[in-house]
């Protein structure tokens, strides 16, 4: 297309939200008039499915829930006057609490005041509180927040190090719906641990967000800890950054929370709108399924032109992967479908892999998040009438340029500034956008078959693991580990056996390996 063509066609297609001040250009992705006509049927029946979701309708049949997140913005829309009051209850609770933290009348036994966070949580529990953390926490918050987002033994020993000095004055936040995640369990018990080696009674700093009744919940109130906030059964990880599991860690570092809610709010309404070229997510959906052929063809490349949104793309990856991710479809068809997400900053990625997109594989598109305030106050001139902003903005306008150039196309979605209303916003945003697009592409996006999978398959190794060490045990002899997956009755697991033992022994509990690494085969394993 020439420039007057590609302008026209910008002014065509840019959406733009007077109240959000919020703008979304899809005019470099290619498709035409006719693949958006011949799309309208199915936008059609994924809005009608849309508003029958906000309604209350079983929309994961796996487990009979709900799908209720939206609500959690416009209470006033829950399905249930028992919903709605759960929902303002918890608000409440949660901005109480954390005015008490801040005043110092809640308070660790020997210190005044709390000064940091750990958030002990996996998945959407880590990553949504980790990105409004990097978006939105003040220099100087009044509480500092630490993340254990993982079973990794180092790194939970590497955060406690650091705070050796402020556990006293550090407060506990263990977020698992069901209570038996094995992640954030694991991270909790090491926590406690280390509270209990330096004579500190973990309950007094402890705050649980779970699902009511469950085995975490029935733990906090068996064991005093200082509060608990419920996880409903009807807002799935991913999309909890706007329930008590995102919100209360939010509130205690400052940030404000009624405004993301209220930034979400609005986005919500506007992607209502039962109108592809006048409802922001329905654009986005209609530009991925327009990428990958409806088939994620082609992966999501998200770089966002601002330090703060650096987190948004790792968040967005579980969201769109773990919701669109699916091997069948709602008929029963294996479909295998899915967007592959990846992403981190501009203009990092100027100097990293903006080459390959430029001239490599063309197996992508881009996603542009640009930010149109530089800073708080002026700026000074790197060169004359230039500054630093003004590099970043031509770094994007310019890659954008370039790419399209050379047939890669892209999204581009711009917010005046990164506040907690706009990034409210953006979060609402992509939950509706993958919404939509489930629906047109006929998958449930609100379970996760495969995560489950994953848990069943290393709970059946952990077992094994048992008993092939008490196998060792009562044996007391040297075993070959064909000999020992044997006794295990679990010959057809020797590979799986071979590596637990060399795990264990690695870390010298008990289990002896003899021989050459280079050929396990021909190993023997003893207990020491």
């Amino acid at each position: 297309m020439d420039a007057a063509t590609l302008w026209q066609r910008y002014q065509d297609w840019l959406y733009y939200h007077q109240g959000l001040a919020f703008y979304l250009d899809v005019s470099r992705m290619r498709f035409d008039d006719g693949f958006v006509e011949a799309l309208q049927p199915k936008f059609d029946r994924a809005f009608q499915d849309m508003a029958a979701l906000e309604a209350g309708a079983i929309a994961n049949p796996d487990e009979n829930r709900m799908v209720g997140h939206y609500w959690l913005r416009n209470p006033d829309l829950a399905p249930t006057p028992e919903i709605k009051q759960q929902i303002v209850e918890t608000l409440e609770k949660i901005e109480t609490f954390v005015r008490k933290v801040h005043s110092g009348d809640i308070h660790p036994p020997s210190v005044p005041k709390f000064t940091d966070i750990i958030s002990i949580g996996i998945g959407g529990s880590a990553l949504g509180p980790e990105f409004v953390a990097e978006a939105l926490a003040p220099d100087f918050p009044p509480l500092r927040i630490h993340f254990i987002n993982n079973s990794d033994p180092a790194g939970i020993d590497r955060l406690l190090s650091k705070l050796k000095d402020r556990l006293g004055s550090t407060m506990v936040l263990t977020i698992s719906k069901s209570g038996g995640t094995p992640e954030p369990r694991n991270g909790m018990i090491e926590v406690k641990k280390a509270y209990s080696a330096k004579n500190l009674d973990f309950s007094q700093y402890a705050v649980a967000i779970t699902g009511v009744g469950s085995n975490l919940d029935k733990q906090a109130k068996s064991e005093g800890w200082l509060a608990t906030f419920p996880m409903e059964d009807w807002v799935g990880g991913r999309t909890s950054e706007l329930s008590a599991v995102g919100l209360l860690p939010a509130a205690l570092q400052g940030i404000n929370i009624r405004a993301m809610l209220a930034g979400a709010k609005e986005m919500d309404t506007a992607t209502r709108v039962p109108h592809i070229k006048n409802n922001p997510a329905a654009l986005l959906a209609l530009s991925w399924y327009f990428a990958g052929n409806g088939k994620g063809e082609k992966d999501m490349v998200v770089l966002p032109y601002k330090d703060s949104l650096l987190l948004f793309s790792r968040y967005l990856q579980q969201l769109v992967m773990e919701s669109l991710g699916k091997e069948k479809d709602l008929d029963g068809n294996i479909v295998y479908q899915g967007i592959a997400v990846y992403g981190n900053k501009g203009s990092t990625d100027q100097h990293a892999y903006v080459q390959q997109l430029r001239e490599g594989v063309p197996n992508f598109f881009l996603t542009f998040i640009e930010v149109l305030e530089d800073r708080q106050g002026p700026s000074i001139e790197i060169d004359p009438g230039v500054t630093s902003g003004d590099y970043l903005s031509g770094f994007l306008q310019g890659t954008r340029k370039a790419l399209y150039e050379n047939h890669r196309d892209s999204i581009t979605l711009t917010i005046p500034q990164v506040n907690p209303h706009t990034v409210g916003a953006l979060i609402a945003l992509y939950d509706r956008a993958v919404g939509l697009y489930g629906f047109l592409i006929n998958v449930n996006a609100y379970h996760q078959p495969g995560v489950e999978a994953g848990k069943k398959a290393a709970a059946v190794i952990l077992d094994l693991q048992k008993r092939v060490v008490q196998i060792l045990k009562d044996e007391g002899t040297p075993l070959s580990i064909a000999q020992l997956a044997q006794k295990a009755g679990a010959s057809d697991e020797i590979e799986a056996i071979y590596k637990i033992l060399r795990h264990i022994a690695a870390n010298d509990r008990g289990v002896v390996l003899q021989g050459n690494p280079a050929s396990p085969a021909s190993l023997t394993v003893s207990a020491s």
